[in-house]
């Protein structure tokens, strides 16, 4: 496939907003669902496994294709899989707002987390293209500030979006709105964004992709279902099955690591201790945090019965604290005091979800969004500690022949934490209402949301103690150029 010389001008200007419209749709889809939860529930009949699949099945189908959405883009040509990609990402917008009934949601939201893992890889590979590396700082910065604009004003957009009932729309506006946002990113994309293609042909590990989606479907359908079924037998069975699943797919990629292939995962990153530990502490932070994203949404509305306008409008101050300490803690903080910020993160976020449960207990049903003000706002400060220097550390000793890998892993990790938390923390949070003995509605939501953010702020504190063992400093040297065997 011949690469086609990059734009300059202008026509590099336009290309450049074609591929960030695509990030910036993609990143508010991850979160903008969460706040039309309860209006979504009401008019589908959704009940709350159906709500938890509407978020995670997004996620997981994004986590399980990013890799392979990489490889496609370096095979098969980078702008002509970001085209099809974001074309599919608009169809399944569509679909998704005019689903009838919770399934038809569920497997549109699916397929825009397809259609965002064959888009998402080339949007930086393409700037790379498009720019001399002279050139590059400014349009990272650009695609890193739109990407913390656009994964903090989710649950505002999407509640102001709902609540003007635009055609008599409601919550399906918040997927129409992507219609027009595609179309044009499309037009833009056919013209002025270049071709290009890896100078190394890489192989596609296509088997490996069913085996991890088959592993991880076993394990998080039954984790999801299992509360709405009373937890039958089938649904622990299940879950082992997909566990030796996950096994198998570990030794099968190490085997074809060994025998020289190109796995989906290269299992010899974990041999690296500040790498694996850095997947740990992933887990153990996104788990958490995107279940939180999840519980808030349906305490503030469901429970306090707020309306959804006031309840978006409620996450402000988490919004606002988000980018204020992303950019001081890149910027400062990381360099001052090294992995400290990212051990210190977690903890602020846990010592926001404690403020949260102390606030909640001691005013009861009659909560107002100054109330949250604090909470909400050490949180959101927490989570931009931890987001903007997170990658540094963790991918500042990979060798450089794995970096492509590992990026990709490091990727994928937050996606499947996403949908593992949105699986574990809602299982948690709607058996506890269930469970609940409380004589009111709001006492009922006030109970089960205090107890679920325990364990979240208890999963932060794990979060905190995994980034121990992360370097001290992020190496700004050239990292070494084979893991040694263990």
């Amino acid at each position: 496939m011949k690469t086609t010389a990059p734009p300059v001008g202008r026509a590099r200007s336009i290309a450049l907003i074609s591929l960030f419209m695509a990030s910036f749709m993609e990143l508010l889809d991850a979160t903008i669902v969460n706040v039309a939860l309860p209006d979504i529930e009401r008019a589908l009949g959704a009940n709350s496994a159906q709500l938890q699949w509407m978020v995670a099945s997004y996620t997981l189908a994004l986590a399980i294709g990013l890799i392979t959405g990489s490889r496609v883009g370096d095979i098969y040509g980078r702008k002509k899989t970001f085209i099809i990609g974001l074309v599919i990402f608009t169809v399944a917008s569509v679909l998704c707002g005019m689903a009838m009934n919770p399934e038809m949601l569920i497997a549109s939201r699916a397929l825009q987390g397809f259609a965002s893992a064959a888009m998402i890889p080339q949007v930086l590979s393409s700037l790379q293209v498009m720019y001399r590396p002279s050139e590059r700082a400014g349009a990272m910065a650009g695609f890193s500030a739109l990407a913390g604009v656009a994964a903090v004003s989710g649950p505002i957009l999407g509640a102001i979006l709902t609540n003007a009932d635009i055609f008599g729309w409601g919550w399906r506006t918040i997927f129409f709105v992507n219609i027009p946002v595609g179309i044009f990113a499309v037009i833009c994309a056919v013209k002025y964004v270049p071709e290009s293609v890896a100078p190394v042909r890489h192989k596609l590990d296509l088997s490996g992709v069913v085996i991890l989606a088959v592993g991880m479907l076993a394990v998080l359908y039954p984790l999801t279902m299992g509360r709405e079924e009373n937890w039958p037998i089938w649904t622990f069975l299940m879950m082992a099955f997909g566990l030796l699943v996950l096994v198998g797919f570990v030794l099968l990629q190490r085997r074809e690591e060994k025998n020289g292939g190109e796995p989906l995962v290269a299992v010899s990153l974990f041999k690296s201790r500040p790498f694996a530990a850095g997947i740990a502490m992933m887990f153990l932070f996104f788990i958490p945090m995107n279940g939180f994203f999840l519980i808030q949404t349906l305490f503030l509305q469901l429970g306090l019965e707020y309306p959804i306008l006031k309840a978006g409008l409620t996450m402000i101050p988490f919004s606002i604290m988000v980018p204020v300490l992303a950019g001081i803690s890149a910027a400062i903080l990381a360099r001052k005091i090294g992995r400290v910020v990212l051990q210190l993160g977690p903890l602020v976020i846990a010592a926001g979800f404690v403020v949260l449960i102390f606030t909640v207990h001691a005013v009861g049903g009659a909560v107002t969004p100054w109330h949250l003000l604090a909470g909400l706002a050490l949180s959101g400060a927490g989570f931009g500690m931890v987001v903007a220097p997170v990658g540094i550390f963790v991918l500042s000793e990979v060798p450089t022949k794995f970096a492509g890998s590992a990026s990709g892993l490091f990727n994928t990790t937050s996606q499947l934490a996403g949908a593992l938390g949105v699986a574990i923390i809602g299982t948690i949070f709607f058996n506890s209402l269930e469970t609940s003995t409380a004589a009111s509605q709001s006492a009922v939501f006030i109970e089960g949301f205090t107890f679920t953010m325990w364990w979240m702020a208890g999963g932060m504190v794990l979060a905190s103690i995994a980034a121990t063992f992360l370097p001290r400093w992020a190496s700004e040297s050239d990292p070494v150029d084979e893991l040694v065997d263990a």
